[in-house]
Order: structure tokens, then C-alpha cells, then sequence
């Protein structure tokens, strides 16, 4: 079994994410959707054998690119495709031979049956980021591609400014979560940002950055966990409480993205810290328990 969380361009239309969220789940188990209004942009989580779970994700990212369009697109999470980010998990070190393998044969599938560009990261990336193609938006990923400085590891070398580019990426499981701030100044959460994340001097294997969501006008910090052992969700939560105290603000919720790997959530409950927004429904292995 594999699993794969891929980030589509879409999180408004209930009707358009039900349709890509069918086309995922063709051949495979679909664990979770996760849809946000302020982001635009919709998270499912997928489980399955390898050569079922690659058609089921074909189904969908080319469902994704006939339905969305990236001309017409407006939300606060930065993205370079309509099927914007496609992971393959390894949820062991003795899985990531075959999330590797699996994400190799996705982009070729990706860019010869479905004409897409396609960019590899993380573990079959030179441990790239996303991150490091979103940097500036779709058009200056093109720019870059036009200037020789990025090749498409499959599919055409044009970005289609409607479809865009397919990020497909080999990675250890990781947790996407958002803490909002009892506060209307985004500076605070880019403060806070700042201090918790790994690349300004926080917390190893942490990326994080404040968010003001136009949609609902809640203030985030947004953040990414990339390393669960490395910085314990609770630990980083009490971080972020400890800073947003610091500057006179709560924390007022909590945003899970997707689903948490069960010993995350035993050792919050071990060290009595709560976790807002997570629950033992947003648990992995319950999830896959339920199927």
C-alpha cells in the first residue's frame, strides 16, 4: 500500500471537488478531503496498491486540469498547476524505494498521456521543496523554463497558462497545519512565522508563514511539519502559543490538513497538550481502519 496526498487549485466549488475527489477515487481508497475557501484549494488523501493507485491518480489530475483553470483562479496558497503538488508518502524509511519508484512512473504517465509538465521533488528532486518552483507564481516558473534555468522532467516544455505545471514529489509523511491568531495584524503572524520556523532559526524540519485569509479574514500561521520526530506537533503548537502570548494575542483555533500519523497525536496526549482542530477522526491509521 502507498499513500498520496495530492493539492489541487480548487476549494470553492463543491461540485467540481466532488468530481475530482470521484476521479481520485477510481481505483483507490480516498481517506480524506480537506477544502479551504481562503486557499482555493482542496487536499485529498489517497491509499492503494501501486499500479491501481497510479491510475486513480491520473484519473484525477486529469479531471483536475478539465475542470479548473488557473486564468480564473484567486487564493492566498501559492501554486504553479491546477494539479498543483502530487506526493507519493512513504510512511517508513523501507517504503521510500517504492514512493520513489511510484513517483518516477507518475510523471511519465503525467507528461506522455496527459501532455503536462512535470517537475520532480523531494526525495526524487535533489531534495527540492515545492517551494522552490512556486517561487514567483506560474509565470515566472515559465520565465524560467524559457531561459534554460528549469527543464520539465517529463512532459512538453511549454506551461499552459490554463493547466500550468504538475509538481510530483517522493516524501516521508508530514503534517500541514494552520493556528489561527485571535488578532486582524498579519504582521503578528509573520512574526511568530519567524520564530518558529527552521530557515530564520526555529524549530528543525519547520516551515511556516503568516496568512491573512480575505475570504473569512482570519489571521494564520500556516505551517508545514516535514520532520514529525524532529519537531513534535505539540511541542511546535506550544511554540506557537508561547510567541503569540509574547506579543499580547491567543490562539483562537487550529486547522488540520489531511491526516496525522497516530503517534503524533499519543504524544501530545502523553505531554497534556492540546492539539486545537485535531481529533481521533483526523487520525491515519483510524482512517485506514474505516476502509
Amino acid at each position: 500500500m502507498l499513500e498520496t496526498v495530492p493539492n489541487v487549485s480548487e476549494g470553492r466549488d463543491p461540485a467540481v471537488v466532488d468530481a475530482i475527489g470521484a476521479a481520485f477515487a477510481t481505483s483507490a481508497a480516498l481517506l480524506d478531503v480537506h477544502s479551504d475557501v481562503d486557499h482555493h484549494r482542496s487536499v485529498f488523501t489517497l491509499v492503494g496498491e501501486e499500479e491501481p493507485l497510479l491510475d486513480s491518480l491520473l484519473a484525477g489530475i486529469a479531471t483536475t486540469v478539465e475542470l479548473v483553470d488557473l486564468r480564473e483562479h484567486l487564493g492566498v496558497h501559492p501554486r504553479v498547476g491546477a494539479a498543483d503538488v502530487v506526493p507519493l508518502v512513504a510512511l517508513s524509511e523501507d517504503e521510500m524505494e517504492l514512493a520513489a519508484a511510484s513517483a518516477h512512473a507518475l510523471a511519465n504517465r503525467v507528461g506522455s498521456e496527459l501532455g503536462l509538465p512535470v517537475f520532480l521533488y523531494g526525495e526524487v528532486g535533489f531534495g527540492r521543496r515545492p517551494a522552490f518552483f512556486r517561487r514567483g507564481g506560474l509565470d515566472a516558473l515559465r520565465r524560467r523554463v524559457e531561459a534554460g534555468e528549469l527543464t520539465p522532467d517529463a512532459g512538453p516544455l511549454e506551461l499552459d497558462p490554463r493547466s500550468g505545471a504538475v509538481l510530483v514529489g517522493a516524501r516521508y509523511a508530514l503534517i500541514a497545519y494552520n493556528l489561527e491568531l485571535a488578532t486582524d495584524d498579519v504582521d503578528v503572524a509573520n512574526a511568530i512565522a519567524r520564530r518558529v520556523r527552521a530557515s530564520s532559526g526555529g524549530m528543525p524540519g519547520v516551515e511556516a508563514i503568516g496568512l491573512h485569509l480575505a475570504e473569512s479574514g482570519r489571521i494564520q500561521v500556516s505551517m508545514n511539519v516535514i520532520d514529525v520526530d524532529q519537531a513534535p506537533l505539540h511541542e511546535l503548537v506550544e511554540r506557537v502559543r508561547a510567541e503569540a502570548a509574547a506579543r499580547g494575542v491567543e490562539v483562537a483555533g487550529g486547522e488540520l490538513v489531511g491526516l496525522v500519523p497516530e503517534r503524533v497525536l499519543r504524544a501530545a496526549e502523553a505531554a497534556g497538550v492540546a492539539l486545537p482542530g485535531v481529533d481521533g477522526s483526523r487520525v491515519l491509521e483510524r482512517a485506514l481502519g474505516r476502509h
